[in-house]
Parts: structure tokens; C-alpha cells; sequence
């Protein structure tokens, strides 16, 4: 979801049902979030496009915020400006091949239950973050999504064997010549 659209529920949610305006005063910081998360829930489903082919619906993304770490001096106790997304691959609307290709792949981001998850925290807004963790997860499974080509048994030619025995040939007389002669 944009920061445009987060803004626009945001308007919608204190202008309430009635169509009335409600003063911004009037929804506390920790409520007015709770009333956007409630908002965004009920909002149609919109989906995470993959590649042209495959996409997932947000729903089946659990994306919330956290606090970031490292230095931000005092502000960095008071907002939670990082973003933790879990994603299901067993619950997913994955295709199987591409959900098996994942849970082989995931890497440090795989729990043990088959959820990845994706902290991202480079940014300083929140919003930035989201879609910074959205990018890493449709690039985990674009990689996965790609079939690997099957790799083909090749056999060294006669000319590569022959090189390669002379070769040998030539690195074990230098070697004799090497030795001593004290016997």
C-alpha cells in the first residue's frame, strides 16, 4: 500500500461514517493506528504482482511495525518506524514447484514452520520501509518462481583427454628429475 492511499484512509477514517468531520484531537496516536489497520483489513484485496504471470494478495502478507535498531538518538524509543513482514509459503496461493523452490532457498529469512520473514529497516519512514520489505519478498520468489535449467552431462573430448595426459607425463618427469641420485 502507497502513502498516498494510507493517507487517504486515514482522511476517510476521521471523517467517520456519518460523513462528519472529526477533529484530529480526537483519536489519540496508538487509536488512530488501530483505526487505519482496521481500515486497511476491510479495504479490498490488492495484490503483490511477482512477475506478469504470478501474484499474491496482500492478505496472505502479515506486515507490522517494529522499532529499528542502531543510533536515531532520543526519537528512536518513541517511533517504530521498522517493518517485520511474515509470509506463509505452506498457506500461500503459490504454485507447489515454486513453494517447494522457497522453502529450499530461504535461507537465514525461513523459520522453522516455513514462514519467511523480512525485517527492513533502512529507511526512516515507515511506509518506505513496508514497500522495501514488499520489494525483498517478491524478489525471494521471483528467484524461486524461475524454473533452473537442467544441467546436461558433457564428456571432456578425445584432444582435451590426450592434452591432459601429456600433461601428466610432462609434470612427472620434471618431477623425476628432481630427485636425488644418492641411491
Amino acid at each position: 500500500m502507497t502513502l498516498a492511499g494510507l493517507k487517504r484512509q486515514r482522511r476517510e477514517l476521521r471523517q467517520g461514517e456519518s460523513g462528519k468531520g472529526l477533529p484530529g484531537a480526537l483519536l489519540s496516536g496508538r487509536r488512530r493506528v488501530a483505526a487505519a489497520r482496521a481500515a486497511a483489513q476491510t479495504s479490498p484485496v490488492s495484490l503483490l504482482t511477482i512477475n506478469p504471470r504470478l501474484s499474491i494478495a496482500l492478505d496472505e502478507i502479515r506486515l507490522t511495525a517494529i522499532r529499528a535498531q542502531g543510533a536515531g538518538g532520543q526519537n528512536i524509543n518513541k517511533t517504530s518506524n521498522a517493518a517485520q513482514l511474515r509470509f506463509d509459503i505452506a498457506a500461500s496461493s503459490l504454485p507447489e514447484d515454486c513453494k517447494a523452490r522457497l522453502l529450499q532457498s530461504g535461507g537465514q529469512q525461513l523459520t522453522r514452520e516455513g514462514v519467511i520473514v523480512i525485517k527492513a529497516q533502512e529507511h526512516r519512514s515507515l511506509e518506505q520501509n513496508r514497500e522495501a520489505a514488499l520489494e525483498r519478498l517478491a524478489a525471494l520468489i521471483r528467484r524461486a518462481a524461475t524454473v533452473p535449467k537442467a544441467r546436461k552431462a558433457t564428456k571432456p573430448s578425445r584432444a582435451q583427454r590426450q592434452q591432459r595426459l601429456e600433461g601428466k607425463t610432462r609434470r612427472a618427469r620434471v618431477k623425476t628429475l628432481r630427485r636425488s641420485t644418492d641411491d
